[in-house]
């Protein structure tokens, strides 16, 4: 029987200890839930321990192979060049480890469902809510921000899906950090659409410094603007559905099913409002131009696949 690979989980890092800290502990949960196969993580940056490490770790246990995961909501920088580079320097350092890598985590259904929780938990806890109570609630979604607009753009996709069929007033976006608009902006911009009671959300896996700039930068709006009743949720955090999907996310890179994303299509997943629409019968059809971009990162490329 062939030995499955290993599970490097890639991440983004932090000057936070409590951050970097719930990051190990995550890795740990994941070894603990799968004692049949390695795993270790590491750090792009600023946090011990490095990805290095974490590699040379598997190493002296024997692996050489591995899947590596990147725990990141949105594909930027890190994703698309740090990560990728990391591995190859690692694989000239260890000759005749192979890896496959596999995509980041978001938007992704069941981190949907969590995000919708960490709101309901702001409004006062899901238990005695009726759903029309959301109907004047303007959810302001934040994410980290990045010069890369496909980065920028997944947060979009993301707050768009949350909106759809969950009864909101709306979902805004903005950013703590890198992009346009940032949390004041973005608290101005849902007041101007009528918004008299918001949620901050950030849109962040685990507490850190940005994070935490984002509940100050709401405080110190919502102190200017008494009028305006202005609530924060947390972050998403090391929830069951998190660690179900690193391991969906293993499982693909392993098997070699780096498709394109259908995680949020209402064909293969039952989204709120759409649940009618999953299996429906769809007519084959090809757009030459649709598959317009190839990123050469890392030693595994999943077929870009329009067919439901």
């Amino acid at each position: 029987m062939t030995t499955p690979p290993a599970l490097l989980i890639a991440g983004h890092g932090t000057r936070d200890d409590a951050g970097a800290e719930a990051f190990r502990d995550f890795v740990r949960e994941l070894a603990a839930r799968h004692p049949e196969l390695p795993v270790a993580g590491g750090f792009i940056e600023l946090s011990p321990p490095p990805l290095g490490e974490a590699v040379t770790e598997l190493v002296e246990r024997g692996v050489r192979r591995f899947a590596a995961v990147p725990l990141m909501l949105v594909s930027a920088g890190h994703a698309k060049g740090d990560i990728p580079a990391a591995l190859a320097r690692e694989q000239e350092r260890h000759p005749g480890i192979s890896y496959t890598y596999g995509r980041p985590l978001g938007p992704h259904p069941t981190l949907l469902n969590v995000l919708e929780r960490r709101l309901d938990e702001a409004l006062g806890g899901a238990a005695g809510r009726r759903p029309g109570d959301r109907a004047d609630v303007t959810v302001l979604l934040v994410g980290r921000g990045s010069t890369d607009p496909d980065a920028n753009a997944e947060v979009h996709k993301a707050a768009r899906l949350l909106w759809e069929g969950r009864g909101y007033a709306g979902v805004e976006t903005a950013f703590v950090s890198l992009a346009a608009p940032d949390v004041p902006s973005g608290l101005d911009r849902c007041v101007r659409l009528g918004a008299r009671r918001i949620v901050v959300l950030p849109y962040f896996l685990f507490t850190g410094i940005l994070p935490d700039r984002v509940r100050l930068q709401t405080e110190g709006w919502a102190a200017a603007h008494p009028e305006v009743e202005v609530r924060s949720a947390d972050v998403i955090g090391p929830e069951p559905e998190l660690l179900d999907l690193v391991w969906e996310r293993y499982t693909e890179a392993v098997e070699g099913d780096l498709r394109m994303n259908c995680d949020s299509c209402v064909y293969r997943i039952a989204l709120p409002g759409f649940e009618d629409k999953v299996g429906l019968p769809q007519q084959p059809h090809f757009h030459p131009d649709d598959d317009g971009h190839h990123h050469g990162h890392g030693h595994h490329h999943g077929a870009h696949s329009h067919a439901h």
